[in-house]
């Protein structure tokens, strides 16, 4: 962001407040500038230095913002929605600001690690297949798992339809399910790829991204801001 910004401006990518409500907050002498009333909403500040506080509520700045959620089964990996329910909307109220999305989708019944942000260059970098990123999947499935399952998973599964998936790591955790980790995100890649292979997903929940896990206090619906080290995480160690 430039060093001098538009108040309405700043407050609107900080908060859920729409340019309207900004305007009429403002001129009602609900918005404080370093401690004075500020009528003006077009007024330059820099977000950087300025202290904004609307009524007792002191704007914390930041540029964008991360969160770790784990994601319920039955909601939407997306912003918006008319007819179904989002993880937008079901974050706390203190969370939420202008231009937040799911980084990368989950499928409504796959549960598991989202990362909900507004940096689309940090999404980017973490779902292009380049990066080679790896989300980690625990995958239930129908009956009891083949020895040559992890073969044909590693060596590159090619979907019904012709389309040819990166080579992706496969580990047996019991009879019935397995670990699988891929760098790319087609669309129900993973239950595609089973089904390759006659198999059915049951359940399918993400773990980790990259050295990303998935914080084990969460439950399901449970939101947090990460922590710098985390959102370093994401791109660290490629331990293949």
């Amino acid at each position: 962001m430039n060093e001098s910004e538009r108040l309405d401006k700043v407050i609107s990518t900080q908060t859920s407040y729409s340019r309207k409500d900004i305007k009429r907050m403002a001129r009602s002498g609900e918005i404080l500038v370093n401690g004075k009333i500020c009528k003006n909403s077009d007024v330059k500040i820099n977000p950087e230095k300025d202290v904004i506080t609307i009524g007792t509520d002191k704007i914390s700045y930041k540029r964008h913002v991360y969160y770790m959620m784990n994601k319920p089964k039955g909601v939407l990996s997306a912003s918006n929605d008319k007819n179904a329910t989002t993880v937008v909307d079901i974050l706390p109220p203190q969370l939420k600001r202008k231009n937040l999305f799911p980084a990368g989708r989950l499928d409504k019944d796959t549960t598991g690690l989202l990362i909900i942000t507004d940096d689309g260059d940090f999404a980017h970098r973490m779902l292009s297949p380049n990066k080679q990123v790896y989300k980690h999947y625990i995958a239930t499935l129908d009956k009891e798992l083949d020895d040559t399952v992890k073969e044909r998973f590693e060596s590159g599964i090619v979907l019904s339809d012709g389309t040819v998936c990166q080579k992706a790591y496969f580990d047996k955790l019991s009879e019935n399910t397995a670990l699988v980790k891929i760098c790319e995100g087609k669309f129900h890649q993973v239950k595609k790829m089973f089904l390759s292979c006659s198999y059915t997903v049951t359940e399918l929940k993400r773990v980790q991204i990259g050295n990303l896990r998935l914080d084990e206090e969460l439950e399901p619906s449970g939101v947090r801001e990460m922590t710098q080290e985390e959102i370093n995480s994401v791109f660290d160690g490629k331990i293949y």
